[in-house]
């Protein structure tokens, strides 16, 4: 019996499908496959339909592994905290020797099928990911150290340039963007979530960096790295995957994130706590669409490309 109450191996019920989709981590699935997509499709080599969807599956099996691994490993802080503690393991749904099984045998297949359907340098990037989602990030930096979020931010941020790899074999100065601008998210995303689940992850003994250096300085840091971000995002518009729509789209949306984080930075917690920190929960929900939109504006960059419009136009590509 666990301090938590739980039997861990033993599950108090038969689990049912959904439960193992849930232990996948199936919103993060989404995300993974989303910009995968986006990396295949911007990139310079066209792929069959068959083997571009093949590999897409491949990147998803290797981002619920890394879900299902992650949980069997976590499952005592989800059961602690608030926002997590209905997940399949610390609810009993799942027993953790179940979801390690599952996690280490999709993570082995996504590879080898991947390896089989596109090419080696994809397959490495995919297990590499997995690794570090799970050895890197959720056992070693997620408890020691308030920059876990920072550089753990890595692992969210390679599928679109395993997806780049799918079609190209290789890397690039544009999937490397692509991973900054992910990389660079990461950190005022999750520190805003935290800002307003504070004491969720104080419970639970993670180290988010508004536990271990106050809101003041959390707010400081979101302010710091909106400017980064707001500075890389637009970089791409100057390069192979860029040209004028992505410009324009990603200033709108960078001028929307840098005011959102001037007004975290302004906040007083005392204010916060007054209204519930509706603030910070918009910046976080404004997040969330600044990077699928900034994705959608890659593609529609592609689609102007395949045409020959921006050819036509002239646009300058600058790296």
């Amino acid at each position: 019996m666990s301090e938590t109450g739980w039997i861990e191996n033993a599950p108090p019920r038969e689990a049912q499908f959904g439960d193992y989709v849930e232990l996948l981590k199936p919103r993060v699935m989404r995300l993974v496959i989303f910009t995968a997509a986006v990396g295949l499709i911007c990139a310079p080599v066209p792929v069959h339909p068959v083997v571009a969807l093949a590999a897409i599956i491949c990147v998803a099996v290797g981002a619920g592994a890394s879900g299902a691994l992650n949980m069997w490993w976590d499952w005592d802080i989800d059961a602690v905290m608030r926002r997590t503690k209905g997940r399949p393991i610390p609810s009993g749904r799942v027993g953790r020797d179940e979801a390690l099984a599952i996690g280490l045998t999709l993570s082995v297949f996504s590879v080898v099928m991947l390896d089989l359907f596109a090419n080696h340098f994809a397959a490495g990037l995919l297990a590499f990911t997995i690794f570090f989602y799970v050895v890197v990030y959720s056992m070693w930096l997620k408890r020691w150290t308030p920059q876990n979020i920072v550089i753990g931010g890595a692992a969210g941020a390679f599928p679109p340039m395993i997806g780049w790899a799918v079609a190209t074999g290789g890397a690039s100065l544009e999937s490397a963007l692509m991973f900054l601008l992910i990389f660079l998210w990461t950190p005022p995303h999750f520190w805003a979530l935290a800002l307003f689940r504070n004491d969720d992850y104080a419970k639970a003994g993670v180290p988010m960096l508004p536990v271990t250096a106050g809101p003041r300085a959390t707010r400081d840091q979101i302010l710091i790295y909106s400017l980064i971000l707001a500075v890389v995002a637009i970089l791409p518009a100057f390069t192979a995957i860029g040209g004028p729509v992505y410009l324009a789209g990603s200033a709108v949306l960078n001028a929307l994130l840098l005011r959102g984080a001037w007004r975290i930075w302004r906040r007083e917690e005392a204010a916060a706590e007054a209204d519930h920190h509706i603030v910070e929960k918009r910046f976080f929900g404004l997040s969330i669409v600044y990077l699928f939109l900034h994705f959608c504006l890659f593609l529609a960059e592609a689609g102007l490309r395949a045409g020959g419009v921006l050819a036509h136009l002239g646009w300058p590509v600058l790296f």
